[in-house]
């Protein structure tokens, strides 16, 4: 056999082998992940509420994140709105514009982009706390207490996440739209009453409900996330780095899959 061909073969192997190594790592992190959602609901609903730290949370997750929301919606509605005019203007159509800006709020970008930033701001800063509590093993002390660290750490962080994101999504609808309209009225010469008919007319129940069973979903997603790779950091200081990145990283891949799962769904399924 010539020599080049035994390089190639063993070259083939080896990429296997690294296909084989990611795959495994891949299988055991949504593994790990559903295991642990798995507890926490269970947590959740058997055991007694610590709604101290839940109000707590809210006001981490929710509150803090309302001036990010506020301007990630409103430039986000105003860009859609000129992108859209600019399109349309060909058609002398510009009054369609707040058809479109607010149907793409309502269904993808207020979840979605809420969602994509609460997820770098906050899914961050679980993964952060809970990663240095897990170094310098406080998580370990609250086991030999016999404390679960699920539903001390974790619930009050997934009820906290999964209404905020619904509350927030609603404030991200709302600010986009009037990002939109702003453009609309004060840019494009449309009228106010018109923009406003438009807006409501191009609106139904399941534009809207649809957004906010995705913000829900997302909300599962980030506290979930957060706290798996809170639990499994390792590594000192620089570990916590990784596994804040790598939080971030699969939060986002998964909002992005789960976005597009739910539109077909919703809109070419059902």
């Amino acid at each position: 056999m010539k020599f080049s061909t035994i390089k190639r073969t063993l070259g083939f192997v080896q990429w296997l082998d690294r296909l084989g190594e990611k795959s495994i790592e891949f299988f055991r992190e949504a593994g790990g992940i559903s295991i642990l959602f798995a507890r926490t609901l269970y947590t959740t609903f058997t055991t007694r509420l610590r709604w101290s730290s839940c109000l707590d949370q809210m006001n981490r997750i929710g509150v803090t994140s309302l001036p990010l929301v506020f301007l990630t919606a409103i430039f986000s509605g105003m860009v859609l709105a000129l992108q859209s005019a600019y399109q349309l203007r060909y058609l002398q159509a510009v009054q369609f514009t707040a058809d479109l800006v607010a149907l793409s709020i309502t269904r993808e970008l207020g979840p979605v982009l809420t969602a994509m930033v609460v997820a770098g701001r906050v899914g961050a800063g679980i993964t952060a706390e809970l990663g240095s509590m897990k170094v310098t093993e406080q998580i370990d002390a609250l086991i030999s207490l016999a404390t679960d660290p699920v539903r001390y750490l974790v619930v009050p962080r997934f009820i906290a996440s999964f209404f905020m994101l619904f509350i927030l999504a609603i404030y991200a609808d709302f600010i986009g739209i009037l990002g939109g309209y702003m453009v609309g009225v004060f840019k494009l010469d449309i009228s106010s009453t018109t923009y406003l008919k438009r807006t409501f007319d191009a609106l139904v129940m399941k534009d809207i409900y649809t957004g906010l069973i995705k913000a829900f979903v997302f909300g599962i997603i980030i506290a979930v996330v957060g706290c798996y790779h809170g639990f499994k950091t390792e590594g000192g200081a620089e570990g916590v780095g990784r596994a804040t990145t790598l939080s971030v990283v699969t939060a986002l891949i998964l909002i992005i899959s789960f976005d597009c799962l739910f539109t077909a769904l919703f809109y070419f399924m059902f």
